[in-house]
């Protein structure tokens, strides 16, 4: 029998007004872990190529890997949105060291709590200065010119409390900011609390079918919210439901 989260809707408006029902959203995280695409490729001096198939989502290039010593983290940043040129990478290691202390000021005030788990306090203006959502505000006004990648940097290193977002999924985030909120992280944070119980399901079927890695709630908040923002959620939805992890699950 499924259990009451299984038969169950999500309910992000960050990302639509419509609930997503449980069976969707993990079709669609399935195609965002496991779905591939073709490329046709040709190498220098070849008369002709080939059809291979790639990944279509960067959850094996970024999800799946362990954290690694420092000087490589621009690789983790590297692996979620494409290469840097030199400049770039440049301005993404300064940040970076920029950055870094608010992340570390950020942990130490959640004292091993996650996101979702913080009070009210952490997240709103009231609470200022010290708070976690103060130094995770801060963190968006150092990232340079390229806050995606400090950001996905920053979330692998600390995936419970540091979310990952674009310039896509912040703009998402932002109307729905009350008064008195820190930064679009309270917004996350209130999402991931009205759905905590789906959310806590989410993770363990994910963990259960895939196997290779462990993904947070918040993660799955930051795929599910950019695939919707980006208009790839129903092509992810397809991709998922013709894995053979969700035919397994289904009993297929």
């Amino acid at each position: 029998m499924a259990s009451s989260s299984e038969t169950s809707v999500l309910r992000l408006l960050s990302a639509g007004p419509d609930p997503m029902p449980f069976d969707a959203v993990v079709a669609a995280l399935l195609g965002y872990m496991r779905g591939m695409r073709p490329l046709y490729f040709r190498s220098l001096g070849a008369s002709r190529g080939s059809w291979v198939m790639l990944p279509a989502f960067g959850w094996s290039r970024f999800d799946t890997r362990p954290p690694r010593a420092s000087h490589c983290d621009t690789i983790i940043g590297e692996a979620l949105h494409g290469r840097l040129d030199r400049e770039a990478w440049h301005d993404v290691r300064e940040a970076l060291g920029r950055v870094r202390p608010l992340a570390d000021a950020a942990a130490e005030r959640a004292a091993s709590r996650a996101l979702w788990e913080l009070p009210d306090v952490e997240l709103s203006v009231l609470g200022e200065p010290g708070t976690v959502g103060a130094a995770l505000r801060e963190i968006g006004l150092g990232s340079g010119g390229h806050p995606a990648y400090l950001s996905a940097i920053l979330h692998h290193e600390r995936p419970h409390l540091v979310p990952h977002l674009t310039r896509t999924t912040r703009r998402a985030l932002m109307p729905h900011l009350e008064e008195g909120d820190s930064g679009v992280e309270a917004v996350v944070r209130r999402e991931l609390r009205a759905n905590a119980e789906v959310f806590a399901e989410l993770e363990r079927v994910l963990r259960v079918l895939t196997g290779d890695a462990e993904p947070t709630r918040l993660r799955l908040h930051d795929i599910l919210l950019w695939l919707a923002t980006t208009l790839r959620l129903a092509h992810a939805v397809a991709l998922g439901r013709d894995t053979d992890e969700y035919r397994r699950r289904r009993g297929v």
